[in-house]
This record gives C-alpha cells, structure tokens and sequence, in this order.
C-alpha cells in the first residue's frame, strides 16, 4: 500500500500548542481590558467586541484540543483514529462565528435606532490596545491557516477580532472629532458581511467532509482514466473518494484486469496505489481487483431503489 501523504498534513501541523496557548492567553487580555473599558466609555462595540474575543479563547481551546485528538493513534474502536476532530472544530468554531456576526447585526441596528452617547477618547485607545494583541495572535496562526480548516477558523476569529478593533478606532476618532454616533453600527455590519461571508466558506468546506463528499480538485473520470492506462487493467468501477481527515484522502475501487496469474494482478495493484499517491496525492488505497466480477460497472455505483 503507498504510503500516506503527509505534504500539507505535516505542514499544518506546525501550528503548535505553544503558539496556540499564546493565542489564547492574548485573548484573554484583551477581553478583560475591552470589558472593562467598554463599561467605562459607555461603548457597546468594545462590549460586543470583548464577548467576540471571548468567543475566539474558547475556539483557541477547541482547535488544539482538536489537534491533540488528531495526533491519537488509530485503535480498534476507532480504526481511522481522531483525525474528523479538526474538522469538527472548525465546523463548530465557524458556526459559533456566524452566529457572533448576526448577534452583532442585531446590536448595530439596535444601536442605529437608538445612538447613545460615548466617550471617544477611552474608545479609541482600548481599541488601538486591541489591535496589537490581536495582531499578533493572527500573525502567530497564519501559517497554520493555509493548510488547515481547523487553524483557518481560528484565525479568522483573530482577523475579525483585528478588522473589528480598526472599526472601533475609526468610529471613536469620528466620535470625537465629529460626534457621528451612527458610525460605529455602521462599521460594525460591513464587519460582519466580511467575516460571515469566510465563515460560510469554511462552514461549507467542514460539512463537505462531514458529508465525504469528494476533495475539491479530485475528479473522478481522471482518477479513472489515470488507472486505464495501467498495464492489464481493462475497466475501473464503483469507485469512491472520500477525506477521513483534511488532509487524509481515501480512495476505494472495483479494478477488471485482464486473464493473469494472481502475482501478476498483486503487481498491477502496487503500481496503481504509487499513481494514485503520486499524482493524486491519495494516501490509503483499497483495490478489489477481478475478472469479469461485476455486472454493473458503472464508475459510481447507484444504490438500488426500494
């Protein structure tokens, strides 16, 4: 069997628990000093965007819990190991954003209805404090969340975080120098388009998995005519491809060889497993290779109607 591809997987990884725990530790300085200054400014952003940085510790804590879970071996309870728990989390955590956005659709217009008053200056410097910290903590999970859905969701929470501190600045500095109260729900909701649009996209990705649907990039007719050109092979049906994990592709196939002693087909088999890891960059390989064995041999197999 070839073996699994470790590329993107090994990279994504690097995202360690150290650089995870200084994120989370980040996020809890900044919510206490926004809750606090918040409370004292009058500000309801800095309110709202405290309980979103609240939100973004405890989706720290899921991703690496999720990551640890991810590194368990394989066991007889579960022989494909731990490694869905990242894409739970990010599935989790991009929920838990969506549902922080229109919490906060819903203060800005509130807030659009009724603006109150608020001190500007204490606004803006708790903001700009904000920035820096969250800064930071995105530039730590960058890396990470180029090559995994789970470390993607967490670090969108982090550039939300940023995105929204600079909308506060700009509100406070025109609260101060103009008094425009209305600015700040206004930023606030072309902050949430943003973050909602990215959410739903990596939302939509996780429940992909989730569904085993195919990895995007992946098509089947080349993957079939890929084996075709095996030597000895003479079709390729019910085939399935499927993620175990983000990075972990399966793939499983019914392959009608040609007439042929047994170590011959054995040989044909090796030599389709290293394209498919080759080429396709699919890790686990199972092949039932026959002579004539099936009937329907359609490359996806349809269930049959009750």
């Amino acid at each position: 069997m070839a073996e699994p591809y470790q590329g993107a997987d090994s990279r994504a990884h690097d995202t360690s628990g150290l650089r995870l725990l200084v994120t989370l530790l980040l996020n809890l300085v900044i919510t206490a000093v926004e809750l606090v200054g918040g409370i004292a400014s009058g500000s309801l952003s800095l309110v709202s965007d405290a309980f979103h940085n609240l939100g973004d510790s405890a989706s720290v804590v899921i991703s690496y819990g999720a990551i640890r879970l991810r590194r368990r071996p394989n066991s007889a309870r579960h022989t494909f190991g731990l490694k869905r728990a990242e894409i739970m989390a990010a599935f989790v955590n991009s929920a838990a954003l969506i549902a922080i956005t229109l919490f906060l659709f819903y203060q800005a217009a509130r807030r659009l209805a009724h603006p109150e008053a608020v001190h500007g200056e204490l606004m803006t410097l708790v903001a700009v404090v904000g920035i820096a910290a969250n800064l930071a903590g995105t530039l730590i999970l960058k890396r990470g969340a180029r090559d995994s859905l789970n470390i993607k969701a967490t670090y969108l929470h982090m550039l939300s975080d940023v995105v929204s501190s600079v909308g506060v600045v700009i509100g406070g500095i025109a609260i101060m120098l103009w008094k425009l109260y209305w600015i700040d729900p206004i930023i606030t909701i072309a902050i949430g388009l943003y973050i909602g649009k990215e959410s739903i996209e990596t939302l939509l990705a996780a429940v992909h998995v989730l569904m085993e649907g195919a990895p995007s990039g992946v098509s089947l007719t080349s993957i079939r005519d890929a084996i075709g050109e095996v030597s000895g092979v003479k079709n390729v049906h019910h085939l399935h491809i499927w993620s175990v994990g983000e990075h972990d592709v399966h793939a499983e196939a019914h392959v009608e060889v040609e007439d042929m002693l047994i170590s011959r087909s054995g040989e044909v088999r090796g030599r389709i497993e290293h394209l498919l890891s080759d080429r396709f960059d699919i890790g686990h390989v199972t092949l039932q290779i026959e002579c004539g064995g099936c009937d329907d041999k359609e490359l996806v197999k349809q269930r049959a109607t009750q």
